[in-house]
């Protein structure tokens, strides 16, 4: 009899703490599907998506073979929803047809100026960078790049540096010409029109400020709203840098339905983390991004390390369609 009651009181333990964990899950993964930016808090719960569908999926086969059928039914059935959602990240789109010109941009977020410019420098000359949105510029890293060699490379700039983590810019091979892109942000966020050969380019270096301070994310979400959605009938236009978001978050895939695509995405690297750099904690996740214009076909994204900085930096290849 004793015995009969000790394994009552293990089995209501253990379902006990499926039922929490699946109920801990389920908000989670409704969170993320509602569209609910809400507070800090749950702004972070959604950038971690993509482990919640992990730890989803395994927590719906425990329940499977610990025989709990309607936990099962429950988890399992929210889990294959965000795998639907999440796995294509880790798949190459087919490319679409398109005729132009190669263009090469590399966003970096330099935290604070303490980025190796000379990695910098070195990344572009590499990748044959031909744009280089930057993020937290400072007029020291500004500096810094100068003797690194940046002018020699990426001649022509437009820099909104600053000390502390506000500054951006923006360097290219091309001519540019300095634009109002954003409405007012938080943060500095650089716009250029590049004068590529024979078309040209829009570029904003992206940098809203983090959802995470204690003020909650409501300027985070204003600034993300001020990013200009893609205009069919203007020129192609890429937003590259530090968007603070993943492709999660409600602002991120409003700029997508407008017409960008995330280029991580399209090549099947759009699970791979950008932040923080070298780091298990906070969980790494995905908030440095170059979108463009849907026009262009993607060839290739990458993301490198930089010393120096707690983001890696990304770089992407496509091709910007004659007009």
């Amino acid at each position: 009899m004793v015995e009969l009651e000790g394994r009552r009181t293990r089995r209501g333990g253990t379902t006990f703490l499926l039922v929490m964990a699946s109920v801990v899950f389920l908000v989670a993964g409704f969170v993320r599907l509602l569209g609910v930016d809400g507070t800090r808090h749950m702004v972070a719960a959604t950038a971690l998506t993509p482990y919640f569908t992990v730890g989803g999926a395994v927590l719906g086969v425990v329940a499977l073979l610990l025989r709990r059928w309607g936990v099962a039914v429950v988890v399992l059935s929210l889990a294959a929803v965000l795998v639907a959602a999440v796995a294509p990240r880790a798949f190459p789109d087919s490319r679409p047809v398109g005729v132009g010109r190669d263009v090469t941009v590399m966003a970096s977020n330099f935290l604070v100026g303490k980025a190796d410019a000379e990695v910098v420098v070195d990344l572009v000359r590499r990748h044959r960078v031909d744009v280089l949105a930057m993020q937290e510029l400072t007029p020291a890293m500004v500096g810094d790049l100068d003797r690194a060699g940046l002018g020699s490379v990426l001649p022509h700039r437009h820099l909104l540096d600053e000390p502390g983590g506000s500054g951006s810019g923006i360097a290219s091979r091309y001519p540019l010409t300095a634009r109002e892109l954003t409405a007012p942000s938080s943060l500095r966020q650089a716009g250029a029109l590049v004068d590529l050969p024979g078309d040209d380019l829009e570029v904003v270096s992206v940098h809203p400020l983090p959802p995470v301070v204690e003020a909650g994310p409501e300027t985070w979400q204003r600034d993300l709203a001020g990013l200009p959605e893609r205009e069919l009938d203007g020129p192609v236009r890429v937003l590259a840098g530090d968007f603070n978001a993943t492709l999660d978050h409600v602002g991120l895939r409003r700029l997508l339905n407008s017409g960008y695509v995330d280029a991580a995405d399209q090549v099947g690297a759009g699970l791979t983390p950008t932040w923080p750099s070298g780091a298990l904690w906070p969980p790494p996740v995905v908030i440095d991004h170059v979108l463009v214009d849907g026009r262009c076909p993607v060839d290739s994204f990458e993301v490198v390390d930089v010393p120096g900085t707690d983001h890696r930096a990304v770089v992407s290849r496509f091709v910007v369609p004659a007009r």
